[in-house]
């Protein structure tokens, strides 16, 4: 098992991974052309994030995105990490695990002071696996608009 950043060729996985991920969520719905274009603004974009990635055997059976920007209370580079999944049949043998210290280490390499990160309000057992990583529940509330294209 082998974490390492994303390249072009990996979309058509992490897009199986997304999938798997997004059917699960409740704001959120499959849709490869979408995620394809996302994954591209990402691995492509200059500063704009990375996606990590865990390999076993050439196949991708984990992935964290994190997304980089500056928050101005702290006057540092902070991360929003998203897309944290593990393959179904990989699950509960200690892949997220690493894959989130992995992420955390790399977001600190990347001189990043602050990693939020979204969770369905519903998700227990997402809120008890981040916290046992060092995350804590944020008083802050998430709201989004969408803003229609022209």
């Amino acid at each position: 098992m082998k974490i390492t950043t994303a390249c072009p060729q990996d979309i058509p996985q992490l897009c199986e991974l997304l999938e798997s991920l997004f059917v699960q969520e409740a704001e959120f719905t499959p849709d490869r052309e979408a995620q394809t274009k996302g994954l591209v603004a990402v691995i492509d974009g200059k500063d704009v994030g990375d996606i990590l990635v865990v390999r076993r055997k050439g196949r991708i059976i984990g992935m964290v995105n994190l997304l980089y920007t500056v928050s101005t209370a702290l006057g540092e580079r902070v991360a929003l990490l998203e897309d944290m999944v593990v393959a179904t049949d990989a699950r509960q043998r200690g892949i997220g695990s690493k894959l989130i210290r992995h992420a955390i280490k790399f977001a600190r390499g990347k001189g990043c002071r602050r990693i939020t990160l979204l969770t369905d309000d519903d998700n227990e057992g997402a809120h008890r696996f981040y916290q046992r990583h060092g995350f804590s529940r944020s008083s802050m509330v998430g709201f989004r608009l969408s803003v229609p294209g022209d």
